[in-house]
């Protein structure tokens, strides 16, 4: 039996190097294995390009000369409406052995004993390649009996059921994926080089094509076709196209696929197509489907070995990834028809009550307050922060549901519980905006004005943080006049507060002065101590920058005793950083080090790594002031490692070069 028998492999072939690196040392007739029979079944999404790894791996083998017994391939069409059986398919695999006419027994156990016979008593090793399986009945009987020949399967499924190395084929990663369409249209016509001078509209087309083999094959056939016109034209096509799966011929793959799941499986996939991610916690599918905790995971599971959808673990945690194409699809499907957009709203509405709530939680931990009776969902900040890290993506997106009115309410609390943790935790300012805005149009549609003030006063806030201090005025003079007419002191002085930090920004420094004061006099009149001790803490500021330095220390001071007296250590510490620079300014060299080091202590405690870095560096520049360069070069390094331990390269470089400086 010839190599013949392997199809070619199709053209294009490419960014499959770690697969193959699993595959081959499993079909090497040479290595040792402890199972009977070595079996690697290769599975994954329809057209992802199972049969292309299997069929150069095959020819790789036989190139090896690994299989001197010859190879033999059928296709099982397993998908199809028609699959071949493992009746029909053993007649093929007798065949190739040399058996047919008259010398093929009648009957199927006479064929099958016939055919495992003829396998025993081939000593060379043979390959049996057998494609695009989707029941194990298909496979089983077909098994040779001895460990001397190698079994490929390449299934959609996951054939968990077979004693066989599974391996789990993905879709392309970018950078193979512009190989492949580079490949691709060369072989057609070696003067195409279209790719090489649009490097931004393959990686735009390629990502349109979800990085799935088969569809970048038939976008590399439309442009084929359209020799003289350029790639971005047919990205700008797709990206404007209503059915993207249909135009890259996925659509009977995922139709196939989609109509042999069992209905709760089929809803579930429908109803993740709707996430405001492709990627989602367990937890949060649950709420998303309306199922108990523990129903979701075997549902995901069984998609997961459809390969529908794909396990990604993060954080201690199995999130729950569906490819864009799959996405697409799904979301398709639910608004097919009346009824499966009804189900879909609701799916949403659970959802984002279920961030809403969650969120309230961990802002609840982060400020270590409970806004709400009943259990928390997280026992300490260190928690709460990892859970916002990991959910990040999807709270900001389901923000962006506020847009429909069906959401807005919940949109518009959910964006309140997240502003700590954007603004006091995470510092992203440029994201706020975009989490805040569309939130703010919700809040004032509903006419919730209390909350369209609060989100209005935090986007003054990102504003002037990212220096556009016109528009940061504009907010801030906004929510003050939307506080005045809700009957709210707190709110207003809070306005107050961000107009005195605007005002010392633009230097005009009088007059921040005294909105600080009046911000702090309002908070003090309404019993608010920590908006009390907020604006004290940036009265001390104003009046650094005044050249008021005495009274600067004793406002700090406030600040400090009353942040630690409402229990706000992230404000304590922040005070006594600041005290601490105010301190070394009128020389009081040795307060200064202590204040430091109690806001690095401090900052390390809940985990604000930046803060902590700036801590080590002020240290490090006060020794250099006292002409101590070893114990100032030891700061800046430890500062760099706490910067790389926060994700602040280009401040961990910084210092590092201080550092060096030093030696």
């Amino acid at each position: 039996m010839a190599t013949a028998a392997l199809p070619a492999v199709p053209a294009g072939f490419t960014g499959r190097d770690e697969d193959l690196a699993r595959l081959l040392p499993v079909l090497d007739p040479s290595a040792e294995s402890d199972l009977p029979v070595v079996i690697c079944a290769v599975s994954g999404l329809g057209g992802v390009g199972k049969t292309s790894l299997a069929l150069y791996a095959a020819h790789r083998a036989v190139r090896e000369g690994w299989f001197p017994g010859g190879t033999m391939f059928v296709d099982f069409r397993g998908y199809d409406d028609d699959p071949v059986t493992a009746d029909q398919a053993l007649l093929a695999l007798l065949d190739g052995l040399g058996v047919r006419g008259p010398d093929l027994p009648q009957t199927p156990p006479a064929q099958y004993s016939l055919y495992r016979t003829l396998l025993a008593e081939r000593h060379d090793p043979i390959l049996l390649l057998l494609d695009n399986a989707s029941d194990p009945a298909q496979l089983t009987p077909l098994v040779p009996g001895t460990d001397r020949h190698r079994v490929l399967i390449t299934s959609r499924g996951r054939l968990t059921e077979l004693p066989a190395r599974l391996i789990d084929l993905d879709i392309l990663r970018p950078e193979a994926a512009a190989d492949l369409m580079d490949k691709s249209l060369r072989l057609s016509d070696d003067r195409d080089d279209r790719a090489t001078h649009e490097p931004a509209a393959v990686a735009e087309l390629t990502a349109l094509c979800g990085h799935h083999p088969l569809a970048l094959q038939i976008a590399v056939g439309m442009l084929r076709k359209r020799r003289y016109r350029s790639i971005g034209s047919l990205a700008d096509e797709l990206r404007d196209t209503a059915d993207r799966t249909d135009a890259l011929g996925l659509r009977p793959i995922l139709d196939s696929a989609y109509g042999q799941l069992p209905e709760d499986q089929a809803r579930l996939l429908r109803l993740l197509s709707l996430a405001p991610t492709a990627e989602v916690g367990t937890d949060a599918v649950a709420a998303l489907a309306g199922l108990a905790a523990g129903q979701a995971p075997a549902l995901l599971e069984a998609l997961a070995s459809s390969h529908l959808v794909t396990p990604v673990p993060k954080g201690g945690s199995l999130r729950w990834r569906l490819h864009d194409l799959v996405r697409a699809y799904g979301a398709g499907v639910a608004a097919s028809s009346p009824d499966l957009v009804t189900e879909g709203e609701a799916a949403r509405g659970r959802m984002l009550k279920f961030y809403r709530w969650w969120a309230q939680d961990a802002d609840a931990a982060l400020r270590k307050k409970s806004e709400r009776p009943g259990p928390e969902h997280f026992t300490d900040r260190a928690e709460a922060l990892a859970w916002l890290d990991v959910e990040r993506a999807g709270l900001v997106a389901s923000v962006r549901w506020s847009k429909d009115d069906l959401y807005a309410d919940d949109a518009v609390r959910l964006t309140l519980h997240l502003m700590e943790y954007n603004l006091n935790w995470r510092r992203d300012c440029a994201e706020w905006l975009a989490i805040s805005r569309p939130a703010c149009a919700a809040a004032h549609r509903i006419g919730d004005r209390v909350a369209e003030a609060r989100i209005l006063n935090s986007l003054g806030f990102a504003l002037r943080e990212l220096g556009q201090t016109a528009e940061a005025m504009d907010a801030h003079a906004h929510a003050r006049t939307l506080y005045r007419t809700t009957d709210d002191p707190h709110g207003e002085a809070s306005a107050w507060n961000n107009i005195g930090l605007t005002l010392g920004d633009l230097g005009r420094v009088d007059e921040a002065i005294d909105a600080l004061v009046h911000a702090r006099d309002l908070h003090h009149a309404s019993g608010h101590r920590n908006g009390e001790a907020a604006a004290f803490l940036n009265l001390g500021t104003a009046l650094r920058d005044a050249g008021r330095s005495t009274e600067a220390i004793d406002a700090y001071s406030r600040a400090r005793d009353l942040h630690h007296a409402v229990d706000d250590p992230a404000g304590e510490a922040m005070t006594w950083s600041c005290l601490g620079s105010a301190l070394w300014e009128v020389g009081r060299s040795d307060e200064a080090v202590q204040a430091h080091t109690t806001a690095l202590r401090m900052f390390r405690e809940f985990g604000d790594w930046e803060s902590a870095g700036w801590q080590l560096v002020a240290l490090a520049r006060m020794r250099e002031a006292a002409n101590d360069p070893a114990e100032a070069r030891a700061h800046y390094l430890r500062a760099a490692d706490v910067f790389t331990q926060g994700n602040a390269p280009v401040e961990a470089a910084q210092v590092r070069a201080a550092a060096d400086a030093l030696t």
